[in-house]
């Protein structure tokens, strides 16, 4: 689980932030009742120039969200670290990732994994490479290099958007994944014509983390920030709300916020709330298709709140992670430091098995509120096929 290894790129500053007005009653309940606003206008900018929860990413940089990605897996072996064994357990290991990807967005995105069915060697020893925390990006693009023009004789590179890169069990000096991203300014990699300009180099981990590595790390090449912690507690943030925290929680999913920026939710999905006043809307848990995916509550040119339904079905933590899930986001917050936080309830008692953070999610009755924005978060009615919410500011 790992960031992209490219330099972040200089700030954006062509998007216009939006001028919040507070003025009125601080009462919710006195507070004036504004046409629903279009969903464009909770939709925020981002700041940091990389991966980050603006919907202004750039498509140059990262590649579409949406529609079928063809993936090469490539299986590499090293010098110092040949593998004599079949591919087959490898390839195995990540072919859920395809069928999750497919369901978590809706059917909107696809992954198409090709295997190369046979052991491709390394010019150099696997310790030759670097792999560390903080890699740089010439390192690991030479990696990548080297990868793609060992196996250049075996495959037509001009067939695939993305490569994935997994190394033999026995290579321990490779023992997290990064994702590659091209740098537009360079001369780059290319193979067969075509610039390779996506990819996932696993390590050891994907043994540890599972399949859905895989869709943390492409998401990245969708734009997706890190949201477990560079410093500090490593899951303070979101916990296992989101796949691209942490991978094995207890309802790993990506946030409705997420589906909206990949474009896996339509804008009639979203309900926004932009100015002072109130919104009572009905939301679909985001594990199902269809109906309300988000409430969102815009309180600044960078920040909103957010509030969706979750029902975690088939886990065997779902009596950790089900209801109405809030948390903030800020599309200024660079990845790993926090650019979504959930808001949390302080539970009394965690039961085996769940953590505080599982049980962020609020059941009718409940609410959440912000003094320093004026934002309220109130759980009005909840059941197996959704929550009702009131969303308010003023």
């Amino acid at each position: 689980m790992s960031a992209p290894s490219l330099r972040p790129r200089p700030l954006a500053t062509a998007a216009v932030a939006l001028t919040m007005c507070l003025a009125g009653s601080s009462a919710a309940s006195a507070a004036p009742r504004p046409h629903p606003a279009a969903p464009a206008a909770c939709a925020l900018p981002g700041r940091t120039g990389w991966t980050d929860e603006g919907h202004d990413t750039d498509r140059t940089q990262f590649q579409p969200s949406t529609g079928t990605h063809r993936v090469l897996t490539l299986f590499v072996d090293f010098p110092d670290a040949p593998e004599t064994g079949s591919t087959a357990p490898y390839a195995a290991q990540l072919a859920p990732a395809a069928q999750w990807m497919r369901a978590v967005s809706y059917g909107r995105s696809r992954l198409a994994l090709t295997p190369l069915r046979r052991w491709i060697r390394m010019p150099a020893a696997s310790t030759s490479y670097d792999f560390a925390r903080g890699i740089t990006f010439e390192a690991h693009e030479k990696y990548v290099r080297d990868a793609v023009t060992a196996a250049d004789p075996y495959a037509d590179f001009s067939r695939y958007d993305m490569v994935y890169i997994v190394p033999t069990k026995a290579a321990t000096a490779v023992p997290f994944s990064p994702t590659y991203l091209y740098d537009p300014a360079t001369a780059g990699i290319t193979a067969d014509g075509t610039r390779v300009k996506w990819g996932v180099t696993f390590g050891q981990d994907m043994w540890r983390w599972g399949p859905k590595v895989a869709d943390h790390e492409t998401a990245h090449t969708f734009g997706l920030p890190d949201l477990y912690s560079f410093t500090g507690d490593t899951h303070q943030y979101v916990g296992g709300w989101d796949v691209m925290g942490n991978i094995a929680g207890a309802a790993p999913q990506y946030l409705g916020w997420h589906s909206w920026k990949l474009g896996w939710i339509r804008d009639d999905q979203v309900a926004c709330l932009a100015a002072p006043g109130q919104r009572t809307v009905r939301l679909t848990p985001v594990e199902r298709p269809g109906g309300t995916k988000i409430a969102v509550l815009r309180t600044g040119g960078t920040t909103a709140y957010v509030a969706e339904s979750r029902r975690a079905e088939g886990n065997d933590t779902a009596a950790c992670s089900t209801g109405v899930l809030v948390y903030k986001v800020d599309s200024a917050a660079a990845t790993g430091e926090g650019p979504v936080r959930i808001a949390p309830t302080h539970p009394t008692t965690v039961p085996t098995g769940c953590t505080a953070l599982d049980l962020a999610a609020r059941t009718a009755g409940q609410s959440f509120t912000d003094p320093d924005t004026g934002a309220r978060i109130d759980v009005l009615a909840g059941g197996p096929a959704g929550d009702t919410v009131r969303i308010s500011k003023g």
